[in-house]
């Protein structure tokens, strides 16, 4: 079983919201099913950044770290190779 953290753009704003899962495509569902009060507000969302870690622990402090970054630290790692999305969509997040 994985851990994940994750970047999720809202479509109404283009606001981010960053978090952490188990399980991407569920929480994406629940985000956009208005399953938290933030994201419920800025419907619908669609993700821009995944990354797997190893462990709870470390996925927790990953998100902790990415709930500080600003815009364009944002930007970047979207862009970056550490975007395990870009591999999943052929280096589109469209």
């Amino acid at each position: 079983m994985g851990f994940y953290v994750y970047i999720i753009q809202s479509l109404a704003d283009n606001s981010y919201y960053k978090g952490f899962t188990e399980n991407p495509i569920n929480r994406l569902v629940q985000h956009n099913n208005g399953g938290s009060k933030y994201t419920g507000t800025k419907l619908p969302w669609r993700f821009v950044y995944l990354e797997e870690v190893e462990t709870k622990k470390e996925g927790l402090i990953r998100e902790k770290a990415l709930k500080k970054y600003g815009h364009h630290q944002i930007i970047r790692l979207i862009s970056s190779e550490k975007n395990q999305l870009l591999k999943i969509l052929g280096n589109s997040t469209d």
